[in-house]
């Protein structure tokens, strides 16, 4: 296909002309021309798109600056910017608000080139106007759209944070602290505690399988449902003489089948136990979560037993309960992988065995305070930017009469 060039070096000197008048007559963009050296630089030519473009027609626009398209909402810095090039005899290129002739507006995409005579004198200035109203409104459209997006997302996310429990819990013979990092303003980790009949109290860590909207929902889901009702609540059932708490491992089955994977798309692990006061005793059951770790007063860190299949992923899984006894001063630690698996720079995962070092480390400061240490020691390892929710929930038993913990004797005594 020949170029325009080489199209015109064919024609005779007049055709060329011609030729030109009409490619610039038929261009799909307005084409103006400025005279720079006449006063105020009026334009003595328009072309046939800056008709259409604008709507003025080439005998009212001809002996006029261009600035007639500018109304009240053109952006008075973008016009300082086309004054400063031409003063300053430069290309410029702008995206402004301008004024047809019937008042609507348009976004005009303008670029302006100044054209030079043999001694590099300014004589001219060409002017092209795209109207680029379409993109700009569509990408106006998407902005607010993201705007009201993430809107609604800030408020999911203080409605997330209005089901948590509180950072800190003084209950009879009990002390309960969590720390809740998400990664994005929504989480996929569920924390709660819950009162249960005859003393007792359940507490429950779960991680929903991937990030986002879909699992802060089934998130919230799982809060509403294991949360107390005045229906009752899954954690407790009628056992003919009054309510029963539920075992642990009945109530992963209830769950499991409540959310097949099949249907929902998705899964969760869970560690959920349920905590007798008047024993010091925890009943609980792992579900593909990370087991807990036990910090006993007099004795190092260390995982308790258990494990099971997440919730939702097999239909027949099954799950059986394990049982550890507190003395005053033990402590218990959930966490969920999202502690474990971070990773520095180096993608070196934080792991088990410095998260027990860490436990190890503040053992002798309050609950709460040591808690949020280990989230914090979480969050620098991956540079305060973790890609998954870090949440972690901590149980001490205290002396139920004086509120006292057991004296914690640092590990290396033994």
């Amino acid at each position: 296909m020949q170029t325009l060039a080489a199209l015109l070096r064919e024609r005779a000197p007049g055709d060329q002309l011609a030729l030109k008048d009409r490619a610039l007559d038929v261009a799909a963009e307005g084409v103006t021309i400025a005279d720079a050296r006449l006063p105020d630089r009026p334009l003595i030519y328009v072309n046939e798109g800056f008709e259409r473009v604008t709507g003025y027609p080439a005998a009212e626009a001809l002996g006029r600056n261009c600035r007639f398209l500018q109304g009240p909402g053109t952006d008075l810095v973008e016009v300082e910017r086309i004054r400063a090039a031409v003063a300053g005899e430069r290309e410029c290129v702008v995206e402004i608000l301008n004024y047809r002739k019937d008042g609507t507006t348009f976004w005009n995409r303008l670029s302006i080139t100044p054209v030079r005579d043999d001694r590099g004198e300014v004589t001219h200035f060409i002017g092209v106007q795209s109207d680029v109203t379409a993109r700009r409104l569509a990408e106006e459209g998407l902005r607010s759209a993201k705007e009201a997006l993430e809107h609604d997302l800030r408020m999911a996310a203080r409605v997330q944070q209005s089901l948590l429990p509180p950072p800190e819990m003084h209950l009879p013979g009990l002390r309960v602290a969590r720390a809740f990092h998400p990664c994005t303003d929504l989480g996929g980790d569920a924390v709660g505690v819950v009162p249960l009949p005859h003393d007792s109290v359940g507490l429950y860590l779960a991680d929903v399988s991937g990030h986002g909207v879909g699992a802060a929902l089934l998130s919230f889901t799982l809060n509403h449902l294991l949360s107390p009702s005045r229906d009752g609540s899954v954690l407790v059932e009628d056992a003919g003489e009054g309510p029963a708490v539920v075992s642990p491992a009945r109530l992963a089955g209830r769950l499991n089948r409540q959310f097949p994977m099949g249907r929902t798309r998705q899964y969760f692990t869970l560690v959920y136990g349920a905590y007798d006061g008047s024993r010091g005793r925890l009943r609980y059951v792992v579900s593909g979560h990370p087991p807990p770790i036990l910090l006993p007063v007099a004795r190092p860190p260390a995982p308790l037993p258990g494990q099971g299949l997440p919730i939702g992923m097999f239909e027949d899984a099954s799950w059986q309960d394990e049982t550890v006894t507190l003395e005053p001063g033990d402590r218990i630690y959930f966490y969920t992988d999202g502690v474990t698996e971070a990773h520095d720079d180096s993608e070196v995962e934080f792991g088990s065995a410095r998260l027990m070092a860490e436990l190890e480390r503040v053992r002798g400061l309050p609950l709460r305070e040591g808690l949020d240490l280990v989230a914090d020691a979480v969050r620098e390892w991956s540079g305060g930017g973790p890609k998954d929710d870090v949440s972690l929930l901590a149980i001490e038993r205290v002396n139920r009469r004086t509120g006292v913990e057991g004296a914690r004797t640092p590990a290396s005594a033994w």
